[in-house]
């Protein structure tokens, strides 16, 4: 997905070297893959072009904040609060990312 999401759209072969190139992936793994992404919905196929080109259905952003909801949802009964919580606690965060939350909090509040 992530090669998609970058640019498209892409023709099988193309993803194909891209992967082999980047992660080492086999030409069949990466067929298996584009048609399962197919058939789950996540991937486009233009069966009318030649060779046949993939790109994504959605946009990065809609797919990681339905993951995100359902991490949310699986692990901390929906919580989105104990998520944080979690990683504030469980992760070493720098004075600069420490500032940035605080600062998005704080934008995030005041427009309520």
């Amino acid at each position: 997905m992530e090669v998609l999401w970058k640019r498209h759209p892409l023709s099988g072969n193309e993803v194909i070297d891209i992967l082999a190139r980047e992660e080492s992936w086999a030409p069949n793994t990466v067929r298996t893959m584009l048609a399962r992404l197919v058939k789950k919905g996540a991937l486009v196929c233009d069966k009318k072009s030649s060779p046949h080109c993939y790109r994504p259905a959605f946009p990065r952003e809609a797919c990681v904040r339905e993951e995100v909801d359902s991490l949310v949802d699986r692990l901390f009964g929906g919580v989105t609060q104990a998520l944080l919580v979690h990683f504030i606690k469980d992760r070493k965060l720098t004075r600069k990312q420490v500032d940035s939350l605080r600062r998005l909090f704080d934008k995030t509040e005041g427009s309520k």
